[in-house]
């Protein structure tokens, strides 16, 4: 999302004309398709000349654009509700690192909740926060659905989806508690892309790898065990209504998804490496290959050790977990930002 925010501002073009299939680990090296209405690929090309951290390149030309979720899958390489409130959760104040001036706008915000004197804080107002506080300066609360849109659409459908994905998160979390890792009656398969209960005698012909379990919407079946009658009870304790996920703009109306409880990776190596030096990159990333740079050298002697992994995922599913599943550890982003302090000094 930082990406477009810059490209839009060199470009002098609004976020909304980027399209892309989903979006990357911000602190991981990453590569990806984008699309852009209406600008050259030389355009583009003589960006490089100013952009930092992150460069464009293999140009061509389209005639649709890209959608969220078209992804075909991914292949990881590794070094180790209420409207008004959904305001409050955006420009709350958040625990671990983030950027002074992020710091300085969302403790105003707690302070006063005055969007404009909030706004007056940021000095980059091309962020989500800059956007929805300059969306409240105009429409005031009373209009938060027209405040709301002037974040770029692909943005605000991250909100959207991240809810979708907290309810799955915390839905799945219960299953395992209640029935462990096997199918049981009452869980969801699907069968040439619709979704069918499981009888008990079914249940005993599947895995856990084959169980479903959806993300809300008006298009999708719940289990039917008592697992399954969760979903009503945490929708309605946000006052949604499960009988009722569409909504008068179409942005907001949940359609839903079903996604496998448990994915196995393919492509799957690892080895690990001895290095000297913690700043240097242990992985020989697609841009350092499309500039003919040499692979990292490690010295087997090194003092320090690294597990380096490599293995592909199919949509929806998340890298960072799989690394979780491995190491065993806290994936947060507070936890995360004290790791690399810590090792870096």
């Amino acid at each position: 999302m930082e990406a477009i925010n810059v490209l839009s501002k060199f470009l002098r073009m609004r976020p909304n004309v980027f399209s892309y299939m989903g979006t990357k680990d911000k602190r991981a090296i990453t590569v990806q398709e984008i699309a852009v209405l209406k600008v050259t690929a030389e355009r583009l090309s003589h960006l490089n000349k100013c952009l930092n951290n992150f460069k464009l390149g293999n140009f061509c030309y389209k005639k649709h654009p890209l959608k969220l979720g078209e992804l075909q899958g991914n292949h990881c390489g590794h070094q180790e509700h209420h409207r008004d409130r959904g305001a409050d959760l955006i420009l709350k104040t958040r625990p671990g690192a983030e950027k002074g001036y992020l710091v300085k706008c969302r403790e105003e915000w707690a302070q006063s909740q005055d969007p404009e004197a909030a706004l007056k804080k940021l000095s980059v107002k091309h962020c989500v926060e800059g956007q929805l506080l300059r969306g409240l300066s105009m429409y005031v609360k009373k209009n938060i659905i027209t405040a709301f849109a002037m974040i770029p659409r692909n943005n605000r459908l991250m909100y959207i989806h991240s809810y979708q994905s907290f309810m799955w998160n915390t839905m799945v979390s219960r299953r395992i508690e209640a029935f462990g890792v096997k199918a049981v009656e009452g869980d969801l398969v699907l069968r040439e892309g619709t979704a069918f209960v499981l009888s008990a005698a079914e249940a005993e012909t599947h895995s856990i790898q084959d169980v479903m379990m959806p993300l809300p919407g008006f298009e999708v079946i719940y289990p039917t065990h008592h697992v399954g009658k969760g979903y009503r009870e945490m929708l309605s304790a946000d006052n949604l209504d499960i009988d009722n996920m569409r909504h008068r703009v179409r942005d907001y109306s949940l359609a839903g998804a079903y996604r496998r409880i448990l994915i196995k990776p393919s492509d799957v190596s690892w080895e690990v490496i001895n290095y000297e030096d913690p700043r240097v990159s242990l992985v020989h990333t697609d841009v350092e290959k499309l500039e003919d740079q040499p692979p990292p050298v490690f010295n087997k002697e090194g003092k320090y050790r690294a597990l380096r992994m490599e293995f592909s995922l199919p949509p929806s599913t998340y890298a960072t977990m799989a690394i979780r599943e491995v190491l065993k550890m806290d994936t947060s982003i507070k936890n995360q930002t004290q790791l690399n302090t810590t090792w870096l000094n």
